[in-house]
């Protein structure tokens, strides 16, 4: 029998792709990616909601059933925590802990667990009128915790911030909501995502 991997994503609204259709969400993207490479994969299983912060990710997994194992696992978590001004400290023990847990459920295995860094919402339409320079500010010491954790953790990091800055004046990157991501700029994160898992799957 083929050995189909699975693969479990955690997060918040960047995750589930909020605005764009589930199949367009970087998830389901990088295991089409995937699967086009003849690579055998289920569908992925994503716990992540809009609006979830560090800390409520991190509670929901301590309730959730979950399978004992998963080939990979991401993590991207942290711009709700910006958002609603909470602290940096807060977030890096949160982190740690998503991470070991991640890792726990990658069978023990680093490498197997990526983590994505928080893209800069503060490019989008939606930010209009809002200290630009302060959201970018606090995005960095947010994702300068996650590249750290991920160092650390010996996991791979992955920086996808840099290109939603770079993005600011085009509107095909940005979903209808003004605030989250196109299926288009999804499909940029799952090609760095698919990228990483297949480099490990030779």
């Amino acid at each position: 029998m083929v050995h189909h991997n699975s693969y479990l994503a955690l997060g918040d609204s960047y995750t589930i792709g909020e605005s764009v259709a589930l199949h367009e969400s970087f998830p389901y993207q990088t295991v089409q990616l995937l699967r086009n490479a003849k690579q055998h994969f289920y569908a992925p299983e994503i716990i992540a909601k809009t609006g979830w912060t560090s800390t409520e990710l991190a509670e929901h997994l301590l309730h959730t059933k979950l399978n004992d194992h998963y080939d990979y696992v991401s993590l991207l978590i942290g711009v709700n925590n910006q958002y609603r001004g909470l602290s940096v400290s807060d977030f890096t023990t949160d982190v740690d802990f998503l991470l070991q847990k991640a890792i726990h459920l990658a069978g023990n295995l680093p490498n197997k667990v990526i983590v994505l860094s928080i893209p800069d919402w503060g490019f989008t339409p939606f930010a209009k009128g809002k200290d630009q320079l302060l959201i970018s500010k606090e995005i960095d010491a947010f994702n300068s915790v996650c590249s750290y954790a991920a160092i650390k953790a010996k996991t791979h990091f992955i920086n996808i911030t840099d290109e939603t800055r770079a993005e600011k004046n085009n509107i095909q990157a940005i979903a209808n909501d003004q605030l989250h991501y196109s299926g288009t700029t999804h499909l940029r994160w799952a090609e760095k995502v698919a990228n990483t898992i297949n480099k490990t799957l030779k």
